[in-house]
């Protein structure tokens, strides 16, 4: 009997040990007047833990920045022609690397590849005061020619070199020459970039390279240079506007040159843009009246196509519809004006009078 007690009572501690732990309730002493539960204590380092977590997020937003940081949203990106295999200028020709739109009047025109040859930033410099030189060389050489003394022109035409030149304004040339070579050596190595329009440059072309923009001399008395924008796309928008100007006046004042070496004319003679005539006053009226109905589709996709403008077509239409009804009026009142000298020669012989009177004009006169 004992030897079964034993072999049950160790059964019994053998199989707790696969029974599951059980879960001890927290001990809550109640009140005695209302049998309720008193608010739950909260340990100092529940408390704590959520100040410290909050502590170190706050300390993670709270990163330096640089002084010179700049968002890309606030400056040019490079790369802005990357996708483009061929230049823009010349579309049969592969873009030259250098010139990847970054520039302002960057058209990848570049036939010779001295981009990739000679100092970049030095061949838009040159670039930038060869066109600056010649738009007051454009405006200059023919108000010489209607404005200056005839002892100061070489037979109307404007002292050049290919023209002569007299002592007189052989000794103003040289002047000025001696001036722009000066002014070239001083400012040749110039540093710009703690001017206040070099840091706003600076800050353009932060992500293109470390030198700014070419051409800067921080001058703008009459302060244009925000007109079309305060913004790295303004400036970059107005820098393109004074390239373009600046090649085609170098074109033109090449032009002008070889012009009157050529034919010994000033270039103002018998030129319609000097003297008052009516030609040109059409051409810009044809000129506005077919940009109101057609424009060149963009320069950069090939093939480059004139195509209708924005309502061009409703525009060109309804310019045909007006001349149509014009002509049919026209054509109207010509009928109705036929039709009544028809009645009038049927009852009073009108087409015959002039005959009749020539006729009997002369039978006054027998030598006609």
């Amino acid at each position: 009997m004992k030897f079964s007690a034993f072999i049950i009572a160790a059964a019994a501690g053998t199989t707790s040990a696969f029974a599951p732990a059980s879960i001890r309730a927290p001990s809550v002493s109640l009140s005695a007047a209302t049998l309720e539960a008193p608010p739950a204590e909260v340990s100092e380092a529940a408390v704590e833990e959520p100040a410290e977590a909050a502590v170190a997020m706050e300390a993670e937003k709270d990163f330096p920045v640089a002084d010179n940081f700049v968002k890309d949203s606030d400056r040019i990106m490079p790369g802005r022609y990357n996708d483009k295999e061929n230049s823009i200028a010349i579309p049969f020709l592969p873009r030259p690397t250098a010139l990847d739109g970054s520039h302002a009047g960057d058209y990848g025109f570049d036939p010779l590849g001295l981009s990739e040859k000679l100092d970049f930033y030095a061949m838009q410099e040159s670039e930038v005061r060869h066109a600056r030189l010649a738009m007051l060389a454009a405006v200059g050489w023919p108000m010489s020619e209607l404005l200056a003394p005839s002892w100061m022109l070489q037979n109307g035409c404007a002292p050049s070199v290919l023209n002569g030149v007299n002592p007189l304004s052989f000794l103003a040339i040289a002047g000025f020459l001696g001036a722009a070579g000066y002014f070239e050596l001083k400012t040749s190595l110039r540093q710009s970039g703690s001017t206040p329009m070099g840091k706003l440059h600076a800050k353009d072309m932060s992500a293109v390279w470390k030198y700014g923009v070419a051409g800067d001399y921080n001058w703008d008395p009459l302060n244009l240079y925000s007109s079309c924008g305060d913004d790295f796309k303004g400036r970059k928008g107005l820098r393109d506007v004074e390239l373009s100007h600046g090649r085609v006046a170098m074109l033109g004042i090449t032009y002008f040159a070889f012009w009157e070496a050529l034919t010994g004319h000033p270039i103002v003679e018998n030129n319609m843009l000097f003297h008052p005539n009516a030609l040109f006053p059409l051409l810009v009226a044809g000129y506005t009246a077919w940009s109101q109905i057609y424009e060149v589709g963009p320069l950069d996709e090939y093939p480059i196509e004139i195509k209708y403008a924005n309502e061009g077509e409703m525009k060109l239409k309804r310019v045909q519809s007006g001349i149509n009804d014009a002509m049919a009026q026209m054509n109207e009142s010509s009928e109705q004006t036929k039709k009544t000298l028809d009645d009038l020669d049927s009852k009073f012989g009108i087409y015959e009078a002039p005959r009749k009177f020539s006729e009997a004009v002369r039978s006054t006169y027998k030598y006609w």
